[in-house]
C-alpha cells in the first residue's frame, strides 16, 4: 500500500509560525486593491481628459454639425464662389430684370475690404455703440435709421444725444463708410454678373457688436436659423463685413451655411467680406460667441427701388 501523504502539522495558535504566514495573506488581497486603485487614477484621468477637451471645443466655437469650412481664417482668399440653385423665394416678389437674382451662390473675398480700412470703420461702430449697448449680448448700430442698442431697448441717436453727435462722429467717418459699401456693392455686381447701378442699398444695414453675455431679450438671440428674403422681404444679396477676428478677438461666432449633411462655415477675418443671395438656399445662421467681441457690418441690397434707402449723412 503506497503511503499517505500527511499535510504539514498546523501550528498551535499564537505561534511564531502562524504569525509569520499572515504577512503573506495580507500582501496578496493589498496588490489587487493596488491594482484597481492605478486603474481608477486612470479611468478618472481620462475621463477629466475628455471633458476638458470638450470643454475647450465648446469654447473655440465647436460645431460637430459642421462638415466643411468654406473660408478659414488663416487664408488670405483674392476670392472664392459656389453656385447653388435658386430658390423659389424670389417668384414671390416683384422680379425686377436683369437684378433680381436668376443666379445664385455664395461668395467669400479678403480682396475687397483692407485690414487697415476694416480697422478704421470698427473705431466708428466702437465709438456709437460706447453711447449706449445692449443689455444682453447683441448690439446694434444703424448710421441709417440712428437705432442704437441701449439696455432692453433702442433709441435714435440722432434725436437722443442731438449736437453730441458731432463730437463722437467725423465727416470722414461717414465718408469712409459710403466708400466701403460701394467695394461691397461693386463686387456683388461682379460676381452675380448683374450692373452695379441696379442694386440699392436696403434696411436694415447696421454695424453689430456679439459677445458671450446672456440674452435679455429677443433681439439678443442672434443664432436662430433664418431665411434673409423671408425676414426682410426687400432683400436680394447679403453681405457681412468681418471687423475682427476669429480665435483671436472672440471665440465661437462663425457664420454658418445651413444644409442638411454638409453645413458650411466662414470663420471670420477682419477686412473679409462674405456675400450671396438672400433666399432659403442660403439658409444660415451665427454659432454663438463664447468668449471675446464680434465685430460687423451687414450690408443689405435689394433690386426694388421702391425699398432703396440712402447713404447715412454727416450734418
Amino acid at each position: 500500500m503506497a503511503p499517505q501523504r500527511r499535510g504539514a502539522p498546523k501550528a498551535p495558535e499564537g505561534s511564531g509560525a502562524a504569525e509569520r504566514r499572515r504577512p503573506s495573506s495580507t500582501k496578496s488581497v493589498r496588490a489587487p486593491r493596488d491594482v484597481w486603485k492605478k486603474w481608477l487614477r486612470v479611468a478618472v484621468l481620462g475621463a477629466c481628459t475628455t471633458l476638458v477637451a470638450l470643454l475647450l471645443w465648446g469654447i473655440l466655437g465647436g460645431d460637430d454639425s459642421i462638415t466643411e469650412v468654406l473660408a478659414h481664417r488663416s487664408e488670405v482668399l483674392p476670392g472664392r464662389f459656389i453656385e447653388v440653385p435658386c430658390s423659389e423665394d424670389y417668384d414671390s416678389h416683384r422680379r425686377f430684370e436683369g437684378c433680381s437674382p436668376r443666379k445664385c451662390g455664395r461668395g467669400v473675398s479678403d480682396a475687397i475690404i483692407t485690414r487697415d480700412e476694416a480697422r478704421r470703420i470698427r473705431s466708428i461702430a466702437e465709438k456709437g455703440l460706447s453711447l449706449g449697448g445692449s443689455d444682453g449680448g447683441a448690439s446694434i448700430l444703424d448710421l441709417h435709421s440712428g437705432a442704437l442698442s441701449v439696455g432692453k431697448h433702442f433709441v435714435n441717436l440722432y434725436r437722443y444725444f442731438g449736437d453730441k453727435i458731432q463730437t463722437i462722429f467725423s465727416e470722414e467717418d461717414f465718408q469712409l463708410y459710403r466708400d466701403l459699401r460701394q467695394k461691397v456693392q461693386l463686387a456683388i455686381a461682379q460676381a452675380f454678373g448683374i450692373s452695379a447701378s441696379l442694386l440699392h442699398l436696403t434696411k436694415p444695414t447696421f454695424f453689430s457688436r456679439i459677445n458671450s453675455t446672456a440674452a435679455r431679450t429677443a433681439h439678443d438671440e442672434y443664432w436662430h436659423a433664418h431665411v434673409d428674403k423671408v425676414t426682410y422681404g426687400s432683400f436680394d444679396y447679403t453681405s457681412l463685413l468681418y471687423l475682427s477676428d476669429y480665435l483671436d478677438d472672440f471665440g465661437g461666432g462663425r457664420f454658418v451655411f445651413m444644409e442638411e449633411g454638409a453645413n458650411k462655415t466662414v470663420e471670420p477675418r477682419a477686412g473679409r467680406v462674405s456675400f450671396f443671395t438672400s433666399g432659403s438656399e442660403n439658409l444660415h445662421r451665427v454659432e454663438k460667441v463664447h468668449w471675446g467681441t464680434r465685430y460687423a457690418i451687414t450690408i443689405a441690397f435689394t433690386c426694388d427701388p421702391d425699398h432703396g434707402i440712402a447713404d447715412p449723412t454727416f450734418t
